[in-house]
């Protein structure tokens, strides 16, 4: 379990400025005990609402075509705005994310300004705790060039908040060299064997190889997926029923995961997921919202004796029913209180994209090698593709059934360069009337950072 550490980076009424700057006193993080403290408090960080809590999980999802909004004015309209492409920069998950990002990379900036001078008992732990704080703040920028395009770009522990006002949105380029200067410091200094919560050097290494495969660097994707394979360090779960939910935690296919636990409440902030009441449909538990539901097309799509379909998603079979997805489970001890822990890297996406890069490099029997893998594991037959073009599009099809609910079909999309032709057929198909363009493959800029600071621009088409 993850311990908020209350206190040790609150700003109850801080202005919501680039970057967001939170008051750590000056004389803390003196010793190893304070700097491990200030270190669980980025790991802390990544379980609020508006990063793996829920916000990062529904836009990676609802803003794809296999899962929507129940109903569209839920919680002011923030999901149902992703679903058909009509956010604005006052909606309150554009502003979350982009806050709450900020806040975990000033966190872990802290971390790494002043852990330098910090004498840790055992040295190589210090040296483990800086790739982790550079995992993080690369994972967070990684999100952050995605959904919003060019943000500013802060490296350093922020001391006031007038720091960075003025320097505006930093290249997309030059954010994403950042990241990969990070991923490969974190690969040299993390551990090989991965501890609870912690990411270790294959992480990094499946992290950086999502990079370069965003980027179109294939050839560098395949070195760090093989990477990861070759180390024998993570294997998929024998079954797919044995993957998600808080018994099976811990086991041998999670590279990174965030943490929750239910019935734990730390100064009455309580220790569990969201995403397992708000994910379900109206009225069937409490707290219920309706948000990231799988569509029934796409329910329709898996083929016959599938295991996902039953071990990954339900039906709630009242009058209206709606499919939901069972990888994050609803609390005993109340809403919004789910003890299921949120799986950032998994070894399926890892053997998935390492298929991916095989393939893009002409490895196509390979890579089919790699797809058969996860085919088997939800008990279906290897795939009849053959050509490069064909493994391609299998790849992609079968993603869509292996991740269903974890926040990554858009991301894939936007990867893949077909997001717009994809929606736009899934738009015309429904009768939906919404056609989007180029535009749209990004969020807006929150407007609380517009209205604070004239160097922050707009993104085009808000």
């Amino acid at each position: 379990m993850v311990v908020v550490l209350l206190g040790l980076f609150s700003c109850e009424n801080e202005l919501d400025i680039v970057p967001i700057t939170e008051k750590a006193s000056t004389n803390f993080f003196s010793n190893e005990q304070e700097l491990e403290s200030a270190v669980q408090g980025v790991y802390a960080q990544l379980q609020e609402d508006g990063l793996y809590g829920l916000y990062l999980i529904g836009v990676g999802e609802i803003s794809g075509e296999d899962s929507f909004e129940e109903i569209a004015a839920n919680d002011g309209g923030r999901f149902g705005q992703l679903d058909d492409f009509s956010t604005n920069a006052g909606n309150e998950l554009v502003g979350d994310i982009w806050k709450e990002s900020y806040r975990g990379i000033q966190r872990a900036n802290t971390v790494l300004n002043r852990i330098t001078d910090i004498e840790y008992t055992t040295p190589a732990l210090k040296t483990n705790r800086i790739g982790e704080m550079k995992f993080v703040r690369a994972l967070l920028y990684f999100n952050l060039v995605r959904l919003y395009g060019d943000v500013p770009l802060v490296t350093t522990e922020t001391e006031s908040p007038f720091d960075f006002f003025g320097q505006g949105r930093t290249p997309l380029a030059e954010v994403y060299a950042q990241i990969e200067a990070d991923l490969n410091d974190a690969i040299q200094d993390l551990p090989a064997d991965k501890a609870s919560g912690k990411p270790a050097r294959g992480a990094a290494q499946a992290l950086l190889g999502s990079v370069l495969l965003t980027r179109g660097n294939f050839s560098g994707a395949l070195t760090n997926f093989e990477a990861v394979v070759n180390s024998n360090s993570y294997a998929l779960a024998a079954t797919t029923s044995e993957i998600f939910g808080v018994a099976n935690e811990g086991n041998s296919e999670i590279l990174f995961e965030v943490q929750f636990a239910s019935g734990f409440n730390v100064d009455g902030v309580l220790e569990g997921s969201p995403a397992g009441s708000q994910f379900r449909p109206s009225g069937t538990t409490a707290n219920a919202k309706g948000h990231n539901l799988p569509t029934q097309a796409f329910i329709d799509s898996f083929e016959a004796g599938d295991t996902r379909l039953g071990d990954y998603v339900d039906v709630d079979l009242g009058a209206n029913p709606f499919y939901f997805s069972t990888k994050y489970e609803v609390s005993p001890t109340g809403a919004d209180d789910g003890g299921s822990d949120h799986l950032i890297i998994r070894y399926a996406d890892v053997i998935l994209k390492y298929a991916e890069s095989l393939n893009e490099n002409g490895q196509t029997a390979e890579a089919v090698v790699q797809l058969n893998a996860i085919r088997a594991r939800a008990g279906l037959a290897g795939t009849t593709a053959t050509t490069q073009a064909e493994v391609r599009a299998a790849i992609r099809l079968e993603r869509r059934f292996e991740f269903i609910g974890e926040g990554q079909r858009w991301f894939d999309l936007k990867r893949y360069g077909t997001a717009v032709s994809v929606m736009n057929a899934f738009f015309a198909s429904t009768g939906a009337g919404v056609t989007i363009d180029e535009n749209k493959l990004v969020l807006p800029i929150p407007q609380s950072q517009l209205d604070t600071d004239a160097s922050i621009t707009q993104n085009p088409g808000y």
